[in-house]
């Protein structure tokens, strides 16, 4: 298959490219800059010349492909909901190209929209939000002919080259002198080491049927007491726990995730596609100590 492929240089993105490569796939990613085309040819990857925001180029990706994978996103979080409406301009736009083909187009979303509190599966739809419509616009796109599907990220996608919560919440600790989480440190974080996730990917792409919900998941939930408790011990810095009063100032725009209960199943996924976590788990990876490397 030729595959197209948004966000294809990013940390994920970059190994799912790989993952469709060794496949025997041919991939097509989206490049903005000279960085990101260079990056790209040298994985062996033909280059889209384009960007998020140009859905001329999205669609002319996507119609020159025998499927989509769709990862990239604006990591604003002080402008969340721009960078929302920005990816569902981009759903859109690539679905319009798919339109009446039956070819597939994976979507990428997160457990972090599923309810908190309780064991989240694929089975459940997302929350209602104003600010991120990417589950509902790949949805949608199934009554329109497209073989659309959805893969949910964990909050913490790990292995070496991270630059997501994990490595922030080590900035932080590093920074204010504590290893903090919030309240008693209870809370849980679904993980999923970042070639785990590249393969469901590449699995999604090639077998998913319209509609259907994977969750990259290796560890349902680890607390936040345990992954603040390896902080401190590798960076000598005593961990404690804050209110929730004071979670904003100490975490700044981490502080929802820091503090949310989002443990999350993959065993439907595991069932029906036959994917297993292979690859290092949360905890595992943090003792390795590539993370605190300077």
């Amino acid at each position: 298959m030729r595959i197209f492929v948004t966000g294809a240089t990013g940390f994920i993105g970059s190994a799912v490219v790989r993952e469709l490569i060794d496949a025997g796939h041919r991939v097509a990613g989206l490049a903005r800059s000279d960085k990101s085309a260079a990056a790209l040819t040298a994985a062996g990857a033909d280059v889209h010349r384009g960007a998020l925001d140009d859905l001329d180029s999205l669609r002319g990706g996507a119609a020159a492909a025998d499927g989509v994978i769709h990862l990239a996103f604006i990591h604003d979080f002080s402008n969340f909901a721009a960078a929302a409406e920005t990816d569902r301009l981009a759903i859109e736009a690539i679905g319009e190209a798919l339109e009446g083909s039956g070819k597939p187009f994976v979507v990428t979303s997160g457990t972090l929209m599923l309810a908190p509190g309780r064991l989240g599966t694929e089975e459940d739809a997302a929350m209602p939000t104003a600010h991120r419509r990417s589950e509902e616009a790949a949805m949608a796109l199934v009554k329109r002919g497209v073989r659309s599907s959805i893969v949910r990220l964990s909050p913490s996608v790990h292995g070496p080259g991270d630059y997501g919560f994990i490595p922030t919440l080590i900035e932080i600790a590093r920074a204010k002198g504590v290893s903090a989480y919030i309240g008693d440190g209870s809370n849980r974080w679904p993980a999923v080491h970042r070639l785990d996730a590249a393969r469901l990917f590449r699995m999604a792409v090639e077998g998913a049927a319209a509609g259907a919900r994977l969750h990259a998941v290796g560890d349902e939930g680890v607390p936040l007491r345990e992954i603040a408790a390896i902080i401190g011990r590798r960076l000598n810095l005593p961990v404690a726990g804050i209110s929730q009063e004071e979670a904003a100032d100490h975490f700044g725009w981490l502080s929802f995730a820091a503090s949310v209960d989002n443990p999350t199943s993959s065993a439907l996924t595991q069932e029906r596609f036959g994917w297993l976590p292979e690859h290092a788990s949360l905890i595992s990876d943090l003792e390795q100590g590539h993370y605190f490397e300077d």
